[in-house]
């Protein structure tokens, strides 16, 4: 801290952020008009801008040491803005996701964007430093396999799974953030202690 309490400036321009950002902006452009041109090829575009750059920013920001929390929000939040424009298409390209990915999207953008935050309530860098804090928590939201269902499995489900099946899977996911959310919620905040 500095004099008044207040917080040193934020680091926002750097190598991992510029990544999100183009991303963000690449993927977002690419599904909405995919959506204003009903293009498949253009979402699947969106979608692998969006996944492949979500793994440059962090491989990027650990390679060359400019991890930040600033950073790791700008990350999060700009998951969402991802997601949100694709889903908008795949839903207009294939109305039969409409249920999965409602599901999908309540879970995503309110659940896990308040789950990925807590981070905040202790001094880590980001989400995947929480197995400091829970290792079950980290284990099933942040650890690589646990991203990956958590966005594309749900996704590719919704595309070539029986509705039931890509609904359950979305369900099940759901649940699994909110048993997390709630188990987050109740850790005590402060330094981080390795749970089992």
């Amino acid at each position: 801290m500095t004099a008044l309490s207040l917080s040193p400036p934020v680091t926002l321009v750097n190598v991992p952020n510029a990544i999100t950002a183009v991303r963000t902006a690449v993927s977002v452009g690419l599904a909405v008009t995919a959506l204003t041109h009903r293009s498949v090829h253009l979402l699947v575009a969106a979608y692998l801008v969006y996944w492949i750059g979500d793994i440059l920013d962090g491989v990027a920001a650990r390679a060359l040491g400019q991890e930040t929390r600033t950073g790791a929000v700008f990350d999060i939040v700009a998951d969402r803005a991802c997601t949100s424009a694709c889903a908008a298409a795949l839903v207009v390209l294939r109305p039969a996701t409409a249920l999965p990915i409602a599901v999908f999207l309540v879970q995503f953008m309110v659940i896990d964007q308040l789950l990925s935050l807590m981070f905040l309530r202790w001094p880590l860098l980001s989400p995947n430093y929480f197995a400091r804090v829970d290792r079950r928590i980290h284990l099933w939201n942040w650890s690589p396999p646990a991203k990956a269902l958590n966005t594309a499995a749900v996704v590719l489900l919704a595309i070539v799974a029986p509705m039931a099946a890509a609904l359950a899977f979305a369900l099940g996911v759901a649940a699994v953030k909110v048993v997390s959310l709630v188990c987050a919620a109740r850790l005590p905040a402060g330094l981080p202690h390795t749970q089992p």
